[in-house]
């Protein structure tokens, strides 16, 4: 019998905070941001960043409006004390942004850090050990008391190095880290350790983090909660979060921890990070945008982020990535085209945002509705509508819609790919003999002694020039009736409907004429009813241009050929 690997794994034990208060708060602020982009998602990639791309990673983020940006761990190599050099002696940092730099409790590496700041007007350093059970025991093999003594020694080794340089305004950063596995006691002695090595007064940042996401959020936020009550009233400590996604679950941790009272969020654009990555710092903020809530981050050109982070990293960002993958305001369901086409259609500009299927409007993001719908073998007749109204102008009726979505359809059942507007142009140009010269030319309305109208002329079909004439209700009931004389098949006008393409033809030539586009519904002979589309400058034209696609794709156009010489003579005689 095979043992089941759940055997091995036990749950996280729930955190006794019978009255917590985080599930009835919400978030109306932002919160302090940290980009840890140039420290902890440049250690995580394949190939760490140069000094060119550090440069244009820092100067992205500084452009976003990060207010805090953990450039590196300058003790680890030459080139990331470098980079902190060169920020520094090439007065790169702006006045209002803090640097912040990272460094295990180690006194060696603690100096070097120290060493590489000289000379920053404001420094966060950013000291941190492992406090959990498993990596006291395993890792390190220290007890609690010997792990207290570490952070008291190390933290008052950093106040000596630091004390010792008045210039820059100093913040210690601690970090119990492993603190999502370890009992809340040990971490809250862990970081009143550091709190009094620094100086019992003086500003520190502890930063929580769920160094390995081992429960589901709402235990994060119960832990968070836990910890913040413990510094109510001591404005001098800042309450950081730093979580991982190992479970997934790295953008709810964070929203559930800043419910839960944190003031500060780490994380990185993307969620670029070691194993599954950091918080995805833009998923968290954007995620506050469409609550009514500004992120104070500016993410208004998201494709040109994306690109920059991209190639800082030399790893892509997935298409179904939140907010700012290529697809994820694209639909090519059916059903979901055709709610975002009717929302649109009655949205009003001070409205609101509620379109369906789209939390975000793409246009706060540099997007534009362009890829908002696309077709393939899942889509409607919405989607299909959608795109050629959008990039040619066609307001078509909604059976229309219906009739053309099953040409459609046939066409990519045999293609198998996605259909772009202009191959959909192409499709409609072709069913509906948009190029055909059915023309009517030489034509006569006159106005009987009702309401009727008579129309002759000569028309322009099958490489002929017809005579015909007809009477009806008016310039183009007369022009079917004519036309069902010319081909001797009953033809029935059902629909008529037409509309300027303003400022752009039929094949989205920008300024050009404007054109009238006529959609006409008639029934030739037993045939099922069916749509033609004329389009042309002249309003009635268009019109006369419709009937003859219908008529022409009814399969009629045999009879006109055989039936037109002696039309032509009976209208002659009469």
């Amino acid at each position: 019998m095979l043992t089941q690997p759940s055997s091995k794994y036990r749950a996280f034990p729930a955190i006794a905070l019978r009255d917590r208060t985080w599930p009835d708060a919400q978030i109306t602020q932002a919160p302090i941001w940290l980009s840890t982009d140039l420290r902890d998602g440049n250690q995580a990639l394949i190939e760490p960043m140069d000094l060119a791309r550090k440069l244009r990673m820092f100067d992205m983020l500084v452009k976003i409006g990060f207010k805090e940006i953990e450039v590196g761990f300058p003790a680890s190599s030459q080139i990331e004390f470098d980079f902190v050099r060169q920020l520094i002696e090439e007065k790169r940092i702006p006045a209002d942004v803090t640097i912040q730099v990272m460094t295990p409790a180690r006194p060696e590496l603690i100096t070097r850090t120290v060493e590489a700041l000289q000379g920053a007007p404001r420094a966060i350093v950013h000291i941190y050990n492992a406090v959990a059970p498993v990596w006291r025991k395993v890792v390190f093999g220290m007890s609690v008391p010997e792990v207290m003594a570490l952070v008291k020694d190390q933290v008052t080794h950093l106040k000596v190095l630091t004390d010792a340089q008045p210039g820059t305004e100093w913040v210690l950063q601690y970090s119990p880290e492993t603190f999502s596995l370890a009992e809340l006691d040990v971490s809250l002695q862990a970081c009143e350790t550091a709190i009094a090595a620094w100086g019992a007064g003086r500003d520190i940042i502890l930063n929580l983090p769920t160094t390995v996401e081992n429960a589901t959020p709402n235990v994060f936020a119960d832990q968070i909660e836990w910890m913040v009550r413990k510094f109510a009233g001591r404005p001098e400590v800042v309450v950081s979060v730093h979580p991982h996604n190992d479970r997934g679950t790295g953008t709810a941790s964070a929203e559930l921890a800043l419910m839960a009272g944190a003031h500060r969020v780490e994380g990185c654009l993307f969620g670029n990070g070691e194993r599954t990555g950091n918080l995805d710092i833009v998923n968290v903020a954007l995620n506050m945008y469409v609550q009514g809530v500004s992120p104070q981050l500016d993410f208004s050109d998201i494709d040109a982020i994306r690109a920059e982070v991209e190639y800082c990293n030399q790893l892509p960002v997935p298409a179904r990535h939140p907010y700012a993958g290529d697809l994820v305001y694209t639909s090519f369901s059916g059903s979901h085209q055709d709610a975002i086409k009717k929302a649109f259609a009655a949205r009003q500009d001070a409205d609101i945002w509620e379109i369906p299927y789209l939390p975000i409007d793409p246009k706060d993001l540099g997007r534009s509705y362009e890829a908002v719908i696309r077709v393939n073998s899942q889509s409607g007749k919405g989607g299909i509508s959608y795109l050629l109204e959008e990039a040619y102008g066609l307001a078509m009726p909604r059976r229309l819609q219906i009739e053309f979505s099953q040409v459609v359809q046939r066409a990519m059942d045999t293609a198998g790919t996605e259909f772009t507007a202009k191959d959909l142009w192409k499709i409609f140009e072709r069913e509906y003999q948009l190029s055909a010269n059915h023309a009517l030319a030489q034509y006569r309305v006159e106005s009987g002694d009702s309401d009727d109208v008579r129309i002759s002329g000569k028309l322009q079909w099958a490489g002929q020039a017809v005579s015909i004439a007809g009477q009806g209700n008016g310039p183009i009931d007369a022009f079917v009736q004519a036309v069902s004389s010319a081909i001797g098949i009953p033809v029935r006008l059902l629909d008529y409907s037409e509309h300027a393409v303003a400022a752009s033809d039929a094949r989205g030539d920008k300024g050009a004429n404007a054109t009238a586009a006529a959609y006409i519904e008639l029934r030739v002979g037993d045939s099922q009813s069916l749509y033609g589309v004329g389009m042309d400058s002249n309003s009635t034209q268009a019109a006369f241009r419709a009937v003859m696609s219908a008529v022409v794709r009814s399969g009629a156009v045999a009879s006109v050929q055989t039936a037109a010489p002696q039309a032509a003579a009976e209208t002659a005689a009469a």
